[in-house]
């Protein structure tokens, strides 16, 4: 399948979708908008795989109407992986992505200057998980023709993978990286045999861990997981826009993070059946089960409060290092990465 061609779906729609649907590859019309946003201009915000608990905090945002309390109309926009989400804000096609931090630094390193305005996710929530099935050697340094799947090419499943896989010694120029998407077509292209792996998120990871479908060999669902792979606190899943939308459209950027940070604190405390309530159900996959385990594994991951932590953007600049020198962190001005100063202020209004 050539991901590249999938069009974006607005988040609202997808919950009438089936299982199958959940990675297809139509374009669905945008609804028309509420009586609450009519007359506001639609806010558009990319994103890699809205269905994955990577991205819980703006399902949260969306569905609760945080981003509509905030004077808000925005539109989620569909992507099979990060790239393709950031691809979508480089075309002017978004406005906002909401995707992996370590896309603004390597971006930097291009010439493009985007900024993290509040971080979702403390943790990557990515696992590398090997086919029960099809997968031959107990050793990934001994594998050579190994096919593992990601999200899409240049995405921070792929990335991440890398490191994985480099860390265990697998030579990763013997290493096939496929695009396979973020629904059900990830979890069809394991159990058909196209890839031997996958390095994915939830509840993608945890739907087949449930049924021993696979063998999870690198885990960074957990702070603790993430912390030893990457040796210290590694941002992930943040809400990143051009400088120049932050520059001149602040008043945005605040009502974003507002809604941001008002989703972060519901999680804090949410049930399994609020979440239940709130989430589409074609998230779940068809395994409300699995779905809530895995929410249980990642819930210290979500930021509490949407800050950037203080040694976050150092350590992602040196684990980006570690794959490709050119991405030295002396070359990257981290400072011009992110900005705090508007999850501050949603942290005061919401008490975060």
């Amino acid at each position: 399948m050539d991901f590249s061609r999938l069009r974006r779906r607005h988040f609202g729609t997808l919950s009438a979708l089936s299982m199958a649907g959940w990675a297809g590859v139509g374009a669905l019309a945008e609804p028309s908008p509420s009586p609450f946003t009519a007359g506001i201009d639609p806010l558009r915000v990319a994103v890699g795989g809205s269905g994955l608990l990577y991205h819980l905090p703006l399902t949260i945002a969306q569905e609760l109407g945080f981003f509509r309390a905030e004077g808000l109309h925005v539109v989620v926009q569909d992507y099979a992986g990060g790239a393709l989400a950031l691809q979508a804000l480089q075309d002017g096609e978004a406005d906002v992505c909401s995707g992996a931090y370590d896309h603004v630094l390597r971006q930097q390193l291009l010439g493009r200057s985007y900024r993290a305005i509040v971080l979702q996710g403390r943790a990557p929530q990515l696992a590398l998980a090997a086919s029960a099935r099809a997968w031959p050697m107990k050793s990934v340094a001994r594998f050579k023709g190994m096919r593992v799947g990601v999200s899409a090419l240049g995405s921070s499943t792929h990335h991440v993978a890398q490191l994985m896989l480099s860390r265990d010694g697998a030579p990763l120029d013997e290493v096939s990286f496929i695009g396979v998407g973020s629904g059900m077509g990830a979890v069809a292209a394991l159990r058909q045999g196209q890839v031997h792996a996958l390095c994915h998120a939830d509840p993608i990871v945890s739907a087949l861990e449930q049924r021993s479908e696979v063998r999870v060999l690198c885990d960074t669902r957990s702070l603790k997981g993430s912390q030893e792979l990457f040796g210290g606190s590694m941002p992930a899943a943040s809400l990143y826009a051009p400088q120049s939308f932050v520059q001149k459209q602040p008043a945005r950027s605040q009502a974003l993070a507002n809604a941001m940070v008002h989703a972060l604190k519901w999680l804090q405390t949410a049930s399994p059946a609020d979440l239940v309530r709130v989430v589409p159900s074609g998230y779940l996959l068809g395994e409300r089960g699995a779905y809530l385990a895995a929410f249980h594994k990642v819930r210290d991951t979500f930021s509490p409060d949407g800050l950037m932590p203080d040694d976050g953007p150092a350590n992602a600049a040196r684990v980006l290092a570690r794959l490709r020198s050119e991405l030295a962190p002396l070359k990257i001005d981290l400072g011009r990465t992110f900005t705090n100063e508007f999850a501050r202020k949603a942290k005061q209004k919401f008490n975060a």
